[in-house]
Order: structure tokens, then C-alpha cells, then sequence
């Protein structure tokens, strides 16, 4: 039996190989780039595999695309919720640890690096570019719920689970208006202004009518 399945996970085997590179050629791309603007030639041409291979495996481009900054971001919001779990901070209350994991120093630079790779230079963001950010703060808000929730047993687990909810829901609310105001850089200037925004985001969880 062992012998007549041996052809099929061959070609399973080469067929994932074949992804891994197209995926691993693609991250490379938007890496060095940090854009992901690129054609389906040069990607075959970096994978080392023909076009006919990417389309073998992916219906578009663009599937490519976000199937690499769906790893991308997996890995940008781990760090993110890493931050929030430090041994290093003793616990404060569930929204002060929030502040402080949502600091500019923080978060600045990992936006900073999300919107080069998903937005280009266009302040504006376009629809992959707002649906992928969107994706990044649904990760976030997934393991910081987590984070927050070992960090904090003596609190009721659905109050943690809609605070941290509400707060990231707050960030993502206001990103855009970051990214339009700032350009998306990181300077002494757009982190304060980052602070200001998680400031009046705080303020208003405290006090919904302020």
C-alpha cells in the first residue's frame, strides 16, 4: 500500500514546494520593496517557477498578496500582544495596560511599517490596504484579548473581552486619520500626535459622553 502512495505525495510534496517559493518570493518582494507592487513575471522569475505555475496555485495577484500580509501581519500583531504580556511592567488596570502596549513608541513604528508594505506612498488608503489593516487590528484584538485576559484572572472575562474590544476598535477608528494626517511617518511630531489620539480614545471609554 505504502508504494502506491508514493507518486501522490511526490507531487503533493512538489506542489507545495512550488507554493512556499511563490509565497516566500512574494514576501521577499514586498520586504525589499516595501510595496506590493509587483507583476506576476517578476514573481515567477524570483520563485523560479513559471506563470502558469503561479496560477496553478493562486487565482490572482492579489490573492498572493494577501495570503503573504495575512503572515506578515500574523507576526506584526504577536509582537504587538507580546508587548502587552511584558513580565517586565507589573499589571496595572486592564486600560492602562492597553495605553501603554498602544503607545506611539509601540505602535508607531509597527503601522509605519504595515502601511509602507500594504498602502505604497498613497496617503489615501485603497480598499486591500484598508481591509488588510483592518485584518491587522481583528489579529490584535484577538490576542490581546488573550494577553490581557492571563494578565488580569481576577477581572470578569467578558469585561475584559469588550474593553479590549472597544479599545481596539478606538485604534482602528482612528489609524486613517493618523495616516492622513501624518503621512504615515514616524517623526517626534506624528508620535505625539498618535499619543493624543489613544489619549482621547481612553477618555472617551471613561467617559462615553466627553
Amino acid at each position: 500500500m505504502a508504494e502506491t502512495t508514493g507518486p501522490t505525495d511526490r507531487r503533493a510534496a512538489l506542489k507545495a514546494k512550488s507554493r512556499r517559493a511563490i509565497l516566500d518570493a512574494a514576501a521577499d518582494l514586498m520586504t525589499r520593496r516595501r510595496s506590493a507592487d509587483f507583476s506576476v513575471d517578476e514573481l515567477a522569475a524570483a520563485a523560479d517557477v513559471s506563470r502558469r505555475t503561479v496560477f496553478n496555485h493562486f487565482a490572482t495577484l492579489e490573492d498572493v498578496v494577501t495570503e503573504v500580509s495575512g503572515h506578515m501581519l500574523t507576526q506584526v500583531v504577536d509582537r504587538m500582544s507580546a508587548q502587552a504580556a511584558s513580565a517586565e511592567r507589573e499589571p496595572d488596570t486592564v486600560i492602562a495596560d492597553l495605553v501603554a502596549t498602544a503607545s506611539a513608541d509601540h505602535l508607531v513604528p509597527i503601522v509605519v511599517e504595515l502601511f509602507a508594505i500594504l498602502g505604497g506612498a498613497d496617503p489615501q488608503p485603497g480598499n486591500r490596504e484598508a481591509v488588510l489593516m483592518q485584518r491587522a487590528f481583528t489579529l490584535f484584538t484577538e490576542r490581546m484579548t488573550a494577553a490581557m485576559a492571563r494578565r488580569h484572572p481576577e477581572v470578569d472575562a467578558l469585561a475584559v473581552r469588550l474593553l479590549v474590544a472597544a479599545f481596539c476598535g478606538g485604534l482602528l477608528g482612528f489609524v486613517h486619520l493618523w495616516i492622513e494626517e501624518t503621512g504615515a511617518a514616524d517623526t517626534p511630531a506624528s508620535r505625539r500626535a498618535w499619543d493624543r489620539l489613544v489619549a482621547r480614545t481612553t477618555a472617551v471609554l471613561r467617559e462615553p459622553g466627553a
